[in-house]
């Protein structure tokens, strides 16, 4: 068995492809539509939005709508890495839990995703 891709539930596939295009550098899946989009590079996994009618963002750090899932991404410079998604659209919810290991970010979407920084090795 083999993963083969993560899809999130969304109002607007496009727009949340879009930004985590932006976001990660992912190409976008060449079969992109209103209903379902995606990210996919050279037929790896595929990080993939569905659209979901009446959809409720989660509500983080609250669980009156859970998460469900986040996504984790490791990356090499928490600040900047943090300052160019909240430019892109993300936001930063407070309080964070534990902003020295991972910082929470909310995509446009509203689904809480986690910057942490790579660790030599």
């Amino acid at each position: 068995m083999e993963l083969s891709a993560i899809t999130l539930d969304c109002a607007d596939p496009l727009a949340l492809a879009d930004f985590y295009h932006r976001a990660t550098g992912l190409p976008l899946h060449p079969a992109n539509r209103p209903d379902f989009a995606g990210l996919q590079r050279d037929g790896g996994l595929l990080l993939g939005f569905q659209r979901v009618d009446d959809y409720r963002a989660p509500e983080w750090p609250g669980q009156t709508v859970p998460q469900q899932v986040h996504v984790d991404f490791d990356v090499d410079d928490l600040a900047a890495t943090a300052a160019r998604l909240l430019a892109l659209g993300a936001t930063r919810p407070e309080p964070q839990r534990d902003p020295d290991r991972f910082l929470v970010l909310i995509d446009p979407a509203g689904h809480p995703f986690c910057l942490c920084p790579r660790r030599a090795g």
